[in-house]
């Protein structure tokens, strides 16, 4: 065993190692017998491919370079594709990132176009197809902007031919509904075909506010007719719909202050856990109900599991395996249940369950050691004590290394990680990006600030009008504490976000003096401008619950930016942008920096083209993590071997 300082630990995960374990499995479903999902491939321009796993286990990636499996609904996307099969053979739809558009494949040919390009602001985009192919058609969600501007758009439900006549001709898509919800689902049919049931919701409500639960006859011509609300509310959110196998609607609620299942309006299971959790893309699904009756489950509190849970007794069973976190992503075929689940030691992979035996084992996109695991953290899942005597959950990760330690009077240095949302939170999943830092002596805490999901309304609804308030404090109260336990060293403490979480770094660096560097990634930092048209139209509201309306409390606004505080900043601090970010603009960033100009206060500011809101590309990855290394190095007086040194601009 080695003694060397903290930060000066060698280690074999490097940027690039940890770029390339970017990306999880996503919309798993089943085509026949096959299982199939969505795979990230960051040395491929970041795109998203599908992979299907045949019937004697080997796995194919089905669409090559440059097809890229990935819908712009509401930005952030959602299910992205649809199979059945057709004749013995597969049939595929799909989005294509590039043009938008709707594709169908089938094994040996191309690709065809099945609708059109649109002139007009973001086009035509399509999300959640379901495919019917006994009427010719697909079904989908159609987001169809009206003008340049980011919020001129509608959203229906909509009916593309199979056949491509639409491919070039607008009028040849039948829409199913009108648009007169700003936001909806796509369609789930009843086993007989006769109803259908989709989730809408309205401005200033986000889906984990209130949604509405609406279900339509189906015509003999294929229609919608007689659309009612059934379910939900302005102050209930109903996060996921489907039906059973006998025909009865079964829909997760927060009614209670949980997300529960609920069957035809009674309760089938309360616990204060989740069964659901933030829209944050359509076509996320925490349940999947099997032939049998039986309902295959994501659940839990802070962490998730996966179970079946029989409606007739409330039990859920849980399966056996190693897995300690399920991704909101399932499909049930038969007995058969497909899901995506990841431990503190193995990265998400695709895991099938048979519901009949209870036996669970790893099909896809299995977990390999690329590295020795002893280089692994080893997270501790914490609980901390805020202002007023708040809980605040967090999951903390020490340095660890299976051959070094550090001098015995030194305490280590210490990220503190916000989450994005912020109605969001961390998974307690193996993150090559964590075991980067730890790997060399750099401690992280991930904390669930207030407002964060995964323990009940209540605690979700603590941010209500305190972003910049409750998060910032709980970031600094778990940090603080972290230090007044011996734990981290007060003189070594960092914060690190993007997008929320930016933003929570950026007014952590103006408001306290917890800190002595930040990491701001595609952040929000001026409220004003971006609740005034410089964001999209799913989260141009956001602000509302998150600050209170800007027409009502213009001065809070104000106060809260970090914009408005820049001159309070005497950190330093990385700055990472996109630059094709139309969610968090690099307008943001801009208007952030010329207030600090002249003021000589450390730091970079890099910007990367072609990037949205989140890194996919790999060079794009690793040249930003390896900057943000090595401004922990300069400003902690650390020496890690091998890594570039960023150049800070004053």
């Amino acid at each position: 065993m080695r003694t060397l300082p903290y930060g000066a630990w060698p280690s074999p995960i490097d940027a690039a190692l940890a770029a390339s374990r970017d990306g999880a499995p996503e919309f798993v479903g089943f085509v026949g017998d096959e299982v199939w999902w969505t795979e990230a491939r960051p040395a491929e321009d970041g795109r998203r491919t599908l992979v299907r796993r045949r019937a004697d286990g080997t796995e194919e990636t089905v669409l090559p370079a440059p097809w890229n499996v990935r819908s712009r609904v509401i930005e952030y996307g959602g299910q992205p594709w649809a199979g059945t099969v057709v004749d013995g053979a597969p049939l595929v739809v799909f989005t294509h990132f590039a043009d938008q558009r709707l594709y169908r494949w089938q094994p040996g040919g191309e690709p065809r176009p099945l609708t059109p390009l649109s002139p007009v602001g973001g086009g035509l985009r399509w999300a959640e197809p379901l495919l019917r192919p006994e009427r010719g058609e697909v079904w989908c969600v159609l987001e169809e902007f009206t003008g340049d501007g980011p919020c001129d758009v509608r959203r229906v439900l909509a009916a593309v031919p199979l056949d491509g006549s639409a491919a070039q001709d607008r009028d040849a898509v039948r829409e199913l509904t009108d648009a007169r919800h700003r936001f909806v689902t796509g369609p789930r049919l009843s086993p007989d075909g006769l109803r259908a049931a989709w989730l809408a919701w309205d401005h200033p409500r986000m889906p984990w506010d209130g949604t509405e639960l609406v279900v339509a006859d189906v015509g003999e011509d294929g229609t919608l007719r007689g659309a009612r609300t059934v379910a939900g509310g302005p102050e209930e959110s109903l996060a996921q719909a489907d039906w059973s196998a006998d025909g009865r609607l079964l829909y997760v609620s927060d009614r209670t202050g949980w997300w529960n299942l609920y069957r035809d309006g009674d309760l089938l299971c309360g616990r204060e856990e989740e069964f659901g959790g933030p829209l944050w893309q359509l076509g996320l699904r925490w349940f999947a109900p099997l032939d049998s009756g039986l309902v295959a489950v994501v659940h839990g509190r802070g962490t998730t599991l996966l179970g079946i849970l029989d409606p007739e007794t409330g039990e859920v069973v849980d399966a056996a395996g190693p897995w300690t976190e399920f991704a909101p992503t399932l499909a049930a075929h038969g007995d058969r249940v497909a899901a995506v689940g990841a431990s503190p030691r193995s990265a998400y992979e695709v895991v099938e369950l048979d519901a009949r035996t209870g036996h669970a084992r790893v099909i896809g996109a299995e977990h390999d050691d690329v590295v020795d695991p002893a280089y692994y953290p080893e997270p501790q899942i914490r609980t901390f004590t805020g202002p007023d005597g708040r809980e605040i959950h967090a999951h903390l990760y020490p340095p660890h290394h299976p051959a070094c330690v550090a001098p015995g009077d030194e305490l280590p240095p210490y990220v503190v990680r916000a989450h994005g949302g912020p109605t969001g939170r961390a998974p307690l999943v193996l993150d090559l990006e964590i075991a980067y830092f730890t790997s060399r002596g750099i401690g992280v805490a991930e904390v669930d600030y207030g407002g964060s999901t995964g323990y009940g309304r209540e605690y979700r609804d603590r941010l209500r009008e305190q972003w910049g308030v409750v998060d910032v404090e709980d970031c600094a109260a778990v940090a603080r504490a972290l230090a007044d336990e011996g734990t981290a060293d007060p003189a070594r403490l960092a914060v690190r976000g993007g997008s929320a979480g930016g933003w929570t770094a950026a007014a952590s660096l103006v408001t306290t003096d917890v800190y002595v560097c930040g990491i701001i990634k595609y952040p929000v930092l001026d409220l004003t401008g971006w609740a005034s048209g410089e964001t999209h139209d799913f989260e141009s509201h956001y602000l509302e619950s998150l600050i209170g309306p800007l027409a009502e409390v213009p001065a809070r606004y104000t106060e809260r930016s970090p914009l408005t505080h820049a001159d309070r900043l005497t950190r330093p601090f990385l700055l990472l942008q996109g630059l094709d970010d139309v969610i968090c603009p690099p307008a943001q960033c801009e208007r952030f920096l010329a207030r600090l100009a002249g003021r000589r206060v450390p730091h970079a500011y890099l910007t990367f083209a072609g990037e949205g809101h989140g890194f996919r590309r790999a060079a794009t990855m690793v040249r930003a993590l390896e900057a943000e290394l090595s401004l922990y190095a300069q400003v902690f007086g650390l020496n890690p071997p091998g890594v570039p040194t960023l150049e800070l601009t004053k």
